[in-house]
C-alpha cells in the first residue's frame, strides 16, 4: 500500500511499485505493483502533507470479486494447514530494516530512530495505546540492520532491483526500505508471496520515523499502517459504504479515508457506527491513531497462518 505525501500527486496509481529503472510508476504493469498509501486521484494513490485524505488509498486496488477468490483461497490453506478463527500468540516477527539513503547522507536516520521504530511496532501490535485497542499476538525483534548509499534507491527508483538485492529472511520476515519518494509507505499483500517473494515487506517514508521531520506523521505510525497491510489488512474504508468492504465486521463502513482526526465523522450514515478514525488501518494523523480491532486481530493470524508461517 501507498500513502502520499503531498496533497495531490497526479498520475500516480495507488500501490504502484517503482520498476526497474522505471522513471514513472503509472507505466509500470499490474504485476508488479503494489499497495499505496497516498490521497486519491482517479487510479488512487496517498499524499504527503494531506496523507491520508478523504478518498486516498495506500494499496494496489483488490475488487470485490478478487476479495472473494482470495478469502476462497485463504479458507483452502487454513482448512489444509488446521488453523484460523482466533488470534495467535507468542509469535515474533524478525524485522530487517534497510536504510537507503542519498550519497550525502540524506535520509541516514540513526540506529535510536530504527530501535523506537520497532518498539512502535511492538506497543501498537500489543494494544499499548488504548484499553480497548486488539493485542493482536505479534511482537517484533529487529533481526537485521544494514545501510546504503545510494541517490537511486535513496529515491525509490529501481525499486525491484534493490528490494531483490537486499531483502533478508522467508515468508515470516518484515522487511522494511526506508526511503524518500512522494509517499507515506507502500506494501505488499501476504497472499503474493508465492509470486513476489524477493520484493516482500513495506517501504516507509524515512522521515516518518519517530522524531523524523514528517508533520503529524513522525511518531512511527506509518510502518504500524503499512505492517498491517502487510499481514493482509485493507483500510477501513475499503469499498467505502458497500459489501464485502474490509471484511471486518468490528470496524464500522466507512466511504472516505479520513485526514486529521475529526472527531464523530461518519460517512456510512445509513449503516451504524461513526468512522474507525482511531484504528490503524484508516489514513488518520499518527496522533490519532490507537486500535487494531479485536476482528482485525483474528484476520492477521489467518493470513499469517495460510500465507507467512
Amino acid at each position: 500500500m501507498i500513502r502520499l505525501r503531498s496533497a495531490a500527486v497526479a498520475g500516480l496509481t495507488a500501490l504502484a511499485l517503482t520498476g526497474l529503472m522505471a522513471p514513472a510508476e503509472a507505466a509500470l504493469p499490474t504485476s508488479e505493483r503494489g499497495p499505496v498509501c497516498a490521497p486519491q486521484t482517479a487510479a488512487g494513490a496517498a499524499a504527503k502533507g494531506d496523507a491520508r485524505a478523504p478518498g486516498e488509498v495506500d494499496h494496489r486496488d483488490v475488487s470485490a470479486t478478487e476479495q472473494r477468490a482470495i478469502d476462497d483461497r485463504t479458507s483452502a490453506l487454513l482448512a489444509r494447514k488446521g488453523g484460523g478463527g482466533k488470534p495467535l500468540q507468542g509469535i515474533t516477527v524478525p524485522v530487517y530494516v534497510h536504510v537507503m539513503a542519498a550519497a550525502d547522507g540524506t535520509g541516514d536516520v540513526t540506529d535510536a530512530q530504527v530501535t523506537q521504530q520497532v518498539a512502535v511496532l511492538n506497543n501498537t501490535f500489543a494494544g499499548g495505546e488504548s484499553s480497548g485497542a486488539a493485542d493482536t499476538g505479534f511482537r517484533f525483534t529487529l533481526a537485521g540492520l544494514d545501510r546504503f548509499y545510494n541517490d537511486t534507491w535513496h529515491n525509490d527508483r529501481s525499486s525491484s532491483t534493490y528490494r531483490k538485492a537486499t531483502r533478508q529472511g522467508g515468508a515470516d520476515a518484515l522487511n522494511i526500505w526506508l526511503v524518500d519518494f512522494n509517499y507515506l509507505g507502500v506494501a505488499t499483500f501476504p497472499w503474493d508471496f508465492d509470486k513476489k517473494d524477493g520484493i516482500d515487506g513495506i517501504r516507509v517514508q524515512y522521515s516518518s520515523l519517530p522524531g523524523g521531520t514528517e508533520k503529524n506523521y513522525n511518531l512511527g505510525e506509518t510502518a504500524t499502517h503499512e505492517a498491517g497491510h502487510w499481514f493482509g489488512l485493507f483500510h477501513t474504508f475499503q469499498g467505502g459504504c458497500n459489501e464485502p468492504g474490509d471484511e471486518i465486521s468490528d470496524t464500522p463502513a466507512q466511504s472516505v479515508a479520513t485526514n486529521g482526526c475529526p472527531a464523530g465523522q461518519d460517512s456510512c450514515v445509513d449503516q451504524p457506527g461513526l468512522d474507525p478514525i482511531h484504528n490503524y488501518m484508516d489514513y488518520s494523523y499518527d496522533s490519532c491513531y490507537w486500535e487494531f480491532s479485536p476482528g482485525q486481530s483474528v484476520r492477521m493470524a489467518d493470513m499469517w497462518t495460510a500465507y507467512r508461517s
